[in-house]
């Protein structure tokens, strides 16, 4: 947590509401993104109680299990989930468009939009991958092997579960969403961390109601009851309130249990819909409440850019999904495992650059750790680099209140609004201090930018009495040099084995692999 964040949530408790953490919005939100509400059995890890699903504000979907324990009626939850989600999901994936060939790639077709789904907080987005790894390998009644063969789609489901949960963790990436993330990326609030995973807490601090200030709000959140006990806000999921699974749940589960015709089995499963609907409502509706208030918020620059790599990630699981190839393994090797931690660690730097470049708040505290520092332009003095080709390399002198952490002949980069790329420079001397107690001089030396010839290119360089912003850190970051293919990959590191022959041993079975 940087000291921006510290203090905005000191002003938060002070205020008595969230204060704002971010001038815009970070991530990309759909028109119609698919929300997503996951309630579990208490006792009976991963077993699916019941979930509202859609796209469609008003009419959400309620897809309910009466018995949890009921292996069939559990994976037709898993069924119906299917249902509305690879429906969704198959709208996206038949709208493509064609993006022009390139030096490195050929033409090739991008589905023009992909599927966003939230949920409403990291326990949820947890579960979905729990989901994704528990289905995605399961037999169906096409396999005439299959001793306890599921509906045909629930693999499917699982397969994309997996793609979703995988991809949410890669930073920046906006596929796969929980709601209390990305509200606590935009606001502040005067609660812990863990709190803030309550969603209706969450909400009470950023939007709370008339009459009511943030710590009330999300008091009567966390605390309040109905007459009969009930929470007047429940649980966001996918865990449940105790004292409705003792007190209304456990009697209706009961009935069904003891229903022996079929209108007393209808009618104790419409009692148990109604129940499970009851509690699942109210985080619907604070789900789309949160979603439009990040909506309210202006658009990064680069939030675009981002979620077209998310857009090729769709693309590609789509196209392996068509072309027949097996599911997502439980394990990654060492090579793919590599592969993906060097690819979310440069997706982390180029996230947090980004994010500072699109938001002066983001900004902020990249100045207050010496990673920044903006000033004024004092003086400009031209002179140019040695060699058979003289090339400009003014010397800028900036009065600036921060005070970068480097040395000189660090590499700095200048922010330029509406580039596609950084002006190159270095810090050319320490810092200085303009009068004591003031501002420091420092002086920068810019290194490109400014065109092929001897006369830097009109507007390439800062005139006296401009506000320049310098960065430490790269604005594009690169990945590190590619990894061998597997064939030159060592043994020792997950390559070809040693000896020929030698079987792999089977994956342990965990809890994780039954629902």
């Amino acid at each position: 947590m940087s000291v921006l964040h510290t203090l905005a949530r000191a002003e938060a408790v002070a205020a008595g509401r969230a204060v704002p953490a971010a001038t815009v919005r970070h991530t990309h939100l759909s028109d119609r993104p698919l929300v997503l509400v996951p309630l579990t059995t208490a006792g009976e890890a991963g077993a699916p109680l019941g979930a509202l699903v859609g796209t469609d504000r008003a009419a959400p979907e309620l897809l309910v299990v009466p018995q949890p324990l009921d292996r069939e009626l559990r994976f037709g939850f898993f069924a119906g989930l299917a249902g509305s989600l690879l429906s969704a999901l198959e709208e996206h994936c038949d709208d493509v468009e064609v993006e022009p060939a390139t030096r490195t790639r050929e033409e090739t077709e991008l589905c023009a939009d992909a599927l966003q789904i939230v949920v409403p907080n990291a326990a949820a987005l947890e579960y979905v991958r729990l989901v994704g790894r528990s289905t995605r390998f399961l037999r169906t009644a096409e396999d005439p092997d299959a001793p306890h063969p599921v509906p045909v789609p629930v693999p499917l489901l699982g397969r994309w579960l997996t793609h979703y949960a995988e991809r949410a963790r890669t930073p920046g990436s906006g596929l796969l969403l929980a709601l209390t993330d990305l509200l606590t990326r935009h606001w502040a609030t005067g609660q812990s961390a863990m709190e803030d995973q309550h969603l209706g807490a969450l909400l009470g601090w950023i939007d709370p109601p008339p009459g009511l200030d943030g710590p009330a709000a999300a008091a009567r959140a966390q605390t309040g009851r109905t007459p009969d006990g009930l929470l007047l806000s429940p649980p966001a999921g996918p865990a449940t309130d105790p004292v409705f699974d003792n007190r209304v749940l456990a009697p209706a589960l009961a009935r069904y249990d003891k229903a022996r015709t079929a209108p007393e089995r209808a009618a104790a499963e419409a009692g148990i819909r109604d129940l499970v609907g009851s509690q699942l409502r109210p985080t619907w509706d604070d789900m789309w409440r949160g979603l439009d208030l990040l909506r309210a918020l202006p658009e990064g620059a680069h939030v675009e850019e981002r979620w077209k790599r998310d857009r090729w990630s769709f693309t590609g699981h789509r196209d392996r999904v068509r072309a027949g190839e097996p599911p997502q393994p439980k394990r990654d090797d060492a090579i793919a495992a590599a592969q993906k931690l060097a690819g979310r660690e440069t997706a982390q730097a180029r996230l947090a650059a980004q994010e500072a470049l699109d938001d002066p708040l983001a900004m902020a505290a990249r100045r207050l750790s010496g990673e920044a520092f903006t000033g004024t332009v004092v003086e400009v003095e031209m002179t140019w680099s040695e060699g058979r080709r003289p090339m400009p390399r003014p010397i800028l002198t900036i009065t600036t209140q921060d005070l970068p952490q480097a040395e000189p002949g660090a590499k700095a980069y200048r922010a330029l609004p509406d580039a596609r790329s950084a002006q190159g420079a270095e810090l050319a001397g320490t810092p200085e201090p303009a009068v004591a107690g003031g501002p420091v001089r420092l002086r920068v030396k810019l290194t490109g930018g400014m065109g092929s010839g001897r006369t830097p290119r009109e507007g390439s360089v800062p005139a006296p009495g401009d506000t320049v912003t310098f960065t430490l850190f790269e604005h594009d970051p690169r990945s590190g040099p590619a990894l061998p293919e597997a064939e030159q990959t060592p043994w020792t590191h997950g390559g070809p084995p040693g000896s020929e022959g030698t079987p792999a041993a089977p994956d342990p079975v965990t809890a994780e692999d039954f629902l």
